[in-house]
């Protein structure tokens, strides 16, 4: 882990694609600065969050959950200056940890999550579906690295990214990392980069959709499966109007 009292450099792998100008920006004291919670035995935490804005910004959660605990977060990251969410969790037996993402925007932010999941005990689970959608010179970053206890028989772990380019000049990057010494455990990644469907726009735009609407309903069905896991609906509906506001500004 990088020393909190200097400022990181891409050298430290978390870091890797981080605005470092940015970085600079927020300073060193925003580097020991965690949001600490405890889910104890059984019981359930959720939160949803909007992040981002015209300044850069850091927020770092370290969740810790009990026995048979779970714990859901869900984000839409949408900032027009380098955004970044940090989450730190370690499951106890039995826990389960859920997160649904998404990155989007244009302009030249770096828009990114960055997680590091301990399964520090048995039987836990955890999920964690990331959607990246950018054009202009914009970036979304997934770096998930999942740590299994040599203990921690049972563990079913599972990362899904998918990114989204609408112009040629955005980038999308993902880096899973696993750290296994268990041997009895379920632990997968995927991650694709891709550009809209062409066929799709067309049949939408013969049929009299507007290439805006069209692009709205291809990207709205895309980032959907970062919150597929959500239920409660006004959240829901909070963090995707947030994304699809982000949106308007994409070129077509």
């Amino acid at each position: 882990m990088p020393d909190a009292t200097v400022l990181p450099t891409r050298h430290d792998e978390a870091w890797r694609y981080a605005d470092m100008d940015a970085v600079a920006r927020i300073g060193v004291s925003a580097l020991s600065e965690w949001e600490e919670i405890d889910v104890t035995d059984g019981e359930a935490f959720r939160r949803c969050l909007v992040i981002g804005s015209d300044a850069p910004e850091l927020r770092r959660l370290r969740l810790n959950l009990g026995e048979g605990a779970r714990a859901e977060l869900f984000a839409t990251n949408a900032g027009n200056d380098y955004t970044r969410l940090e989450i730190e969790v370690t499951l106890g037996k039995g826990a389960h940890f859920e997160f649904g993402g998404v990155t989007i925007g244009g302009g030249d932010a770096v828009r990114e999550f960055v997680t590091t999941t301990i399964h520090a005990q048995p039987g836990a689970t955890s999920n964690q579906t990331v959607r990246s959608v950018h054009w202009g010179t914009g970036t979304g970053n997934f770096l998930g690295e999942i740590k299994v206890a040599r203990h921690a028989q049972k563990t079913d772990a599972a990362q899904d990214f998918k990114g989204l380019l609408l112009e040629a000049g955005a980038s999308a990057n993902a880096v899973p990392q696993l750290e296994i010494f268990a041997d009895d455990v379920k632990c997968a990644h995927g991650a694709t980069v891709g550009q809209l469907d062409e066929s799709a726009r067309f049949y939408m735009a013969a049929r009299g959709l507007s290439p805006e609407m069209a692009q709205r309903l291809l990207v709205q069905a895309f980032i959907g499966d970062a919150f597929v896991e959500l239920d409660d609906e006004s959240e829901h509906e909070r963090l995707l109007d947030a994304a699809l506001t982000a949106l308007e500004g994409a070129s077509l």
